[in-house]
């Protein structure tokens, strides 16, 4: 097994070889295997314990066989305890998922601490297939099939290729001594039901399911591979970028047929894993919306929007009479000039007369109204918006300059008419936009 290991990291994880990284080590045996692996092919490697004190004097015994472990190989260790069932209580969640995000967010911190390369954890085929057969019961679509990922940009699970039947029989013929979990052996749990009633039952079956498992499953990432490529040159074609959201057209969408897998395959990593929720978006009226945790989806005619969700900002930014420019929330620059030279939707002329000091930066509310420059009397932004045909998005986005009460400039869009150059102008202030 070890020369086969020692072909697969030079093939597979170049990266192992490169750079020091960070191994999870629990002290059962597929850790300790790959620990002792990684040793006898000469890798740099320091080793991270999490003791999650949840089973008493054992959670305490696997802790010092670690670190007696660590001191066996010449290897730094970092060690850390959790409060796992304080977590579980504040999160309301499993204790799998508490210890989970528990250990990654601290071998993350580590990593970045001791600029470490990868973060190496000692999942094999059987964990894979688990996972698998978790995934098919549970209900899932092609993503949930291909398992357990090799190496993503922080991880890499070089023993995914081999099985647990190899990973012992490495440990005994190398005399490695390992901690036994008690509660693997609980069929309570899902994974662990699966790993002693049904994996058992599915080998005595078919004598070959393992190596049928592992053929399928690299068609299905083969598989997956396709689809990911074919699905990246449809978001290159249908997806527009504008200046703060992407705009989809919506006929184009429904020309896409199967409909829900590619609207899946789309908007999946935004989010969006309702279908009926976006399905039903093409066909509502303009300015209904979906959200997920980190996008929104908006209609907009014949359009759909989509838009990272950021956090709003109801704060007002002053000018003082001296400032020649400001940087947030927008970029504005400020000078005085003789005359009226380029113009743009960029560029605003007024009468400096006409301003109060301190001028205001707002994002625009609701019953706000100006005078437009071209227009016979007041009009409300909001049916300026209308007129103008602006999306809700954009509409949200809009910020406006104004003096005392009065807007001077929707900025980038129209001069109120009240703060135009005249005849009587004495002095002229430029102010312009810059994106």
């Amino acid at each position: 097994m070890l020369e086969e290991f020692r072909k697969h990291i030079e093939s597979t994880f170049e990266n192992l070889q490169n750079q020091a990284f960070l191994l999870a080590c629990s002290g059962g045996l597929d850790s300790v295997v790959m620990a002792h692996l990684c040793v006898a092919c000469k890798l740099d490697f320091s080793i991270a314990h999490c003791n999650f004190q949840l089973r008493g004097e054992d959670s305490i015994k696997d802790e010092l066989f670690v670190r007696d472990l660590a001191k066996q190989l010449y290897k730094t260790i970092y060690v850390t305890h959790f409060d796992t069932k304080s977590y579980v209580e504040e999160y309301k969640t499993s204790v799998q998922i508490a210890a989970r995000d528990l250990r990654y967010s601290w071998f993350s911190e580590i990593v970045t601490k001791h600029n470490l390369g990868a973060i190496v954890t000692a999942h094999h085929s059987d964990d894979n297939l688990e996972t698998f057969l978790i995934n098919l019961s549970r209900g899932t679509g092609i993503d949930g099939l291909v398992g357990i990922p090799e190496k993503t940009k922080t991880l890499a699970r070089p023993l995914l290729k081999f099985s647990r039947k190899e990973i012992l029989a490495y440990a005994k013929s190398h005399k490695l001594a390992w901690r036994e979990d008690g509660s693997n052996a609980d069929t309570k749990y899902l994974r662990n039901k699966i790993r002693h009633e049904i994996v058992p039952l599915l080998k005595e079956l078919h004598p070959s399911f393992s190596d049928n498992f592992q053929h399928t499953q690299s068609y299905l990432k083969e598989t997956a591979i396709l689809n990911k490529v074919h699905l990246k040159a449809i978001k290159e074609m249908l997806f527009k970028e504008e200046e703060n959201y992407i705009k989809i057209e919506i006929a184009a969408l429904e020309k896409l047929q199967p409909q829900k897998p590619y609207l899946y395959g789309l908007f999946k990593d935004y989010g969006f894993t309702e279908l009926g929720n976006v399905v039903s978006l093409l066909t509502a009226i303009t300015g209904k919306e979906v959200l997920s945790r980190t996008h929104r989806l908006v209609k907009h005619r014949e359009h759909i929007l989509l838009q990272k969700i950021e956090e709003e900002t109801s704060e007002v930014f002053y000018i003082e009479k001296k400032e020649v420019s400001i940087n947030e929330p927008i970029i504005l620059n400020i000078q005085e000039v003789s005359e009226i030279q380029e113009t743009s939707k960029e560029i605003l002329y007024v009468d400096k007369k006409t301003l109060k000091y301190p001028l205001e930066v707002r994002k625009w509310r609701k019953g706000d109204y100006f005078y437009p420059m071209g227009v016979n009397g007041k009009k409300t932004i909001s049916k300026f918006f209308k007129d103008e045909k602006l999306d809700l998005i954009s509409k949200e986005k809009q910020w406006v300059l104004c003096s005392d009460t009065a807007i001077v400039w929707v900025i980038g869009k129209r001069v109120d008419d009240r703060f135009k150059i005249t005849k009587k102008t004495e002095n002229i202030l430029k102010f312009t936009l810059t994106k």
